[in-house]
C-alpha cells in the first residue's frame, strides 16, 4: 500500500481528462451551416433527454463540498448529515411536480427571468446581481478551494497551482460549448463520480473489517460508533446547533433544499433544456433515486475514517503512512483526501478521477449559469438589448471567464475553514429564505405584489442577520435569539412571508395582482411513471429515517 500516485494512477486520471475534454469539445463544435445561437449555448438547443438531465443534475450538485465537506461532516457528526441528500430526493419530486410545469410553460432561460414576468424588471435585476455574486464569491471560490485542498493533500500540489489547473480544466470545454458541452460531459462525469466513490467506500469498509468485506465493515463501524448513525439529534448532542433534531424534518432543511433545487440557476437550467416537460420530470425522478445512494459514497467514508483513526490496530496495519495528513475533529475535511491515500494502485486513479469529475462538473455548471444570468438578465437588458446571437454567445463566454478568474483569486482566501459543507450552507442560509419566500408566494398566491416582493427580499436579510449575530441574552423578550442556523432559516422564511403577505394586502386590499399566475389542476398533472417513482422515493426515505432515527 502506497500513499503516492504510480503509473496506472496517472494513466487512468489522464485518460479520464482526455475523454472529458474530447467529448466536451466534440459536442461543442458548430454544426455545418449553423452558428450557435443563445438557445444552443445557454439551453443546449432544448434537446436534452431524461437520462442526460438526471445525470447532469447530480454531477452539477455533487462537488468537492460533498466529497470533502460532507465526508468531513460525516467524520465529525455522523450519518445525520445525510439528511441533506435524502430530503433532497423528496424535494426533487416536489420541484418536478409543482415548479417545473410553470417554468417550462413560460419558456424561461433563467430564474431571474421568471421574476421579471411575475413581478418586475427591478426585482429581477436585484436578484440577478445577488446570484452572480453568490456563484462567484461563494460557490465557485469554495469548489476551487476544496478541490485544490484535495490535490494538495493527496499529490502535494501547492494550492495556487491546483486552483489554476482545475479552473483551466473546467474552462477548456465549458466556455466554448456552453450548456450542451456541460450536460453531455456530465453523463460521463457522473459514472466516474459514482463508481469512484463506491471504490473508496468499499476500500474504507474493507480496511475497517480487516479484509472481511463491506458487510462486515458496516457492522464493525456501527458497533464501534453507534452514536454516529443517529439521524435525529437531541439537545444534548454537541452538533445539535448544526442539525437541530426534528427541526431538520419540519424546519429549515426545507428552506435550503427548496431554494437549492427549485430556484438555483445552475441546477434548474438543466431541466429548462429538456425536450419536453415529461422528459424533464423523468430526469428529475432519476436524480431523486441517485440522491438516495449519494450518502453511501460521501458520508459513510467519513464515518469509516473516524473509526480507523481511533482504532490502534487498524492504524498499525496501515503503517507510518497513516500518520500523513491525519484528520481530526478540528480538521474533519481532511477525512476523504486521507482515505484516498490508501487505495491500491489503479484504484487511486479511479477515485481521484471521481473527485475531479465532481469538482470540474460543478465548476462548469456554475460558470455556464453565471454567464447565462449575466448575459440574458444584465447585458441584454441594460447594455445591448439588440445584441446578435454571435455577440450574445461571445459575451457569455467572456463573462464566464471573468467569473472564473475572480473565483480563483478568492479561493485561497477560504483557507482555514473547517466542515466547508456546513460553512456554505450556513452563509447561503442568510439569503435563501427571503428568495424562497418571494418565489413560493409569487408562484402560488396570486395576491402577491411586486412592491411586497421587493420589501420582503430586502427585509429578509436583516431578519436573518439578527438571528445570526445577536448574542445570547441580547434580547430577553425574544425566543428567536441564539437558535441553530437551520431553525433561523425556518423563522426567517415565515417572518418574510408574513411581511410579503401584509404589504400585499395593504397595497391591494386582498385583490389579486395583475401578474398573478393562474393555476389549475391540469397544471400539475403527472404521468403514472412519475407518480409511481415518486411514491417509491417517499417510501425509501421513510424507511431510512425509521431505521436510523436515533
Amino acid at each position: 500500500m502506497t500513499t503516492h500516485f504510480e503509473f496506472w494512477d496517472y494513466f487512468i486520471f489522464i485518460a479520464y481528462a482526455v475523454l472529458i475534454l474530447g467529448v466536451g469539445l466534440w459536442v461543442s463544435r458548430d454544426k455545418d451551416g449553423h452558428q450557435k445561437n443563445a438557445e444552443d449555448y445557454f439551453l443546449a438547443s432544448k434537446s436534452l433527454p431524461w437520462w442526460a438531465i438526471g445525470a447532469s443534475l447530480i454531477a452539477a450538485n455533487i462537488s468537492a463540498e460533498q466529497f470533502i465537506g460532507m465526508s468531513g461532516s460525516g467524520f465529525a457528526l455522523g450519518l445525520a448529515i445525510a439528511s441533506y441528500e435524502w430530503m433532497a430526493a423528496i424535494t426533487l419530486i416536489i420541484v418536478g411536480k409543482y415548479f417545473l410545469p410553470i417554468f417550462i410553460e413560460k419558456g424561461l432561460y433563467t430564474i431571474p427571468e421568471f421574476v421579471e414576468k411575475r413581478f418586475s424588471t427591478n426585482l429581477k435585476t436585484i436578484l440577478a446581481v445577488f446570484w452572480i455574486a453568490l456563484y462567484v464569491f461563494v460557490n465557485l471560490a469554495s469548489v476551487l478551494y476544496l478541490g485544490s485542498l484535495a490535490l494538495e493533500t493527496i499529490m502535494g500540489i501547492p494550492m495556487i497551482y491546483g486552483v489554476i489547473g482545475l479552473a483551466l480544466f473546467a474552462a477548456a470545454y465549458s466556455l466554448y460549448g456552453g450548456l450542451s458541452a456541460v450536460a453531455w460531459t456530465d453523463v460521463i462525469q457522473v459514472i466516474f463520480l459514482v463508481l469512484g466513490g463506491l471504490v473508496t467506500t468499499y476500500i474504507a469498509l474493507n480496511t475497517v473489517s480487516g479484509g472481511e468485506g463491506v458487510i462486515s465493515g458496516i457492522k464493525t463501524v456501527y458497533e464501534a460508533t453507534p452514536e454516529r448513525f443517529a439521524m435525529i439529534f437531541d439537545e444534548t448532542n454537541a452538533y445539535y446547533d448544526k442539525l437541530p433534531g426534528i427541526g431538520v424534518l419540519v424546519g429549515g432543511m426545507w428552506v435550503a433544499n427548496l431554494y437549492y433545487w427549485g430556484f438555483n440557476q445552475y441546477i434548474i437550467q438543466r431541466t429548462l433544456a429538456a425536450k419536453s416537460l415529461k422528459e424533464s420530470q423523468k430526469g428529475i425522478l432519476l436524480a431523486a433515486f441517485l440522491k438516495l445512494i449519494i450518502p453511501v459514497i460521501v458520508v459513510v467514508p467519513g464515518i469509516a475514517a473516524y473509526v480507523m483513526i481511533n482504532d490502534p490496530e487498524i492504524m498499525a496495519r496501515l503503517g507510518d503512512s497513516a500518520l500523513h495528513n491525519l484528520p481530526s475533529l478540528e480538521q474533519a475535511d481532511k477525512a476523504y483526501p486521507w482515505l484516498l491515500q490508501f487505495l491500491p494502485t489503479g484504484m487511486k486513479g479511479v477515485a481521484f478521477a471521481a473527485l475531479a469529475a465532481a469538482i470540474v462538473s460543478s465548476l462548469a455548471s456554475m460558470l455556464n449559469s453565471t454567464s447565462t444570468i449575466f448575459t440574458m438578465d444584465i447585458y441584454k437588458q441594460y447594455i445591448n438589448p439588440n445584441a446578435s446571437d454571435k455577440a450574445t454567445v461571445n459575451v457569455g463566454r467572456l463573462s464566464a471567464a471573468v467569473a472564473l478568474v475572480i473565483g480563483g483569486i478568492m479561493a485561497p482566501l477560504l483557507g482555514g475553514i473547517d466542515q466547508a459543507f456546513q460553512f456554505i450552507q450556513e452563509y447561503t442560509g442568510i439569503v435563501s429564505p427571503g428568495i424562497l419566500a418571494v418565489f413560493i408566494l409569487g408562484l402560488f398566491w396570486k395576491k402577491t405584489t411586486n412592491k411586497a416582493a421587493i420589501v420582503g427580499a430586502l427585509v429578509s436579510i436583516p431578519i436573518a442577520l439578527y438571528f445570526k449575530v445577536a448574542p445570547n441574552g441580547w434580547s430577553t423578550a425574544s425566543i428567536f435569539v441564539d437558535v441553530p442556523f437551520m431553525d433561523q432559516m425556518g423563522y426567517t422564511l415565515l417572518l418574510t412571508m408574513g411581511v410579503i403577505a401584509l404589504v400585499s394586502y395593504m397595497q391591494h386590499k386582498g385583490a389579486d395582482d395583475e401578474k398573478g399566475i393562474i393555476i389549475t389542476k391540469e397544471s400539475f398533472k403527472t404521468s403514472p411513471l412519475f407518480n409511481i417513482g415518486a411514491f417509491a422515493v417517499l417510501l425509501i426515505v421513510a424507511a431510512l429515517y425509521a431505521s436510523f432515527w436515533n
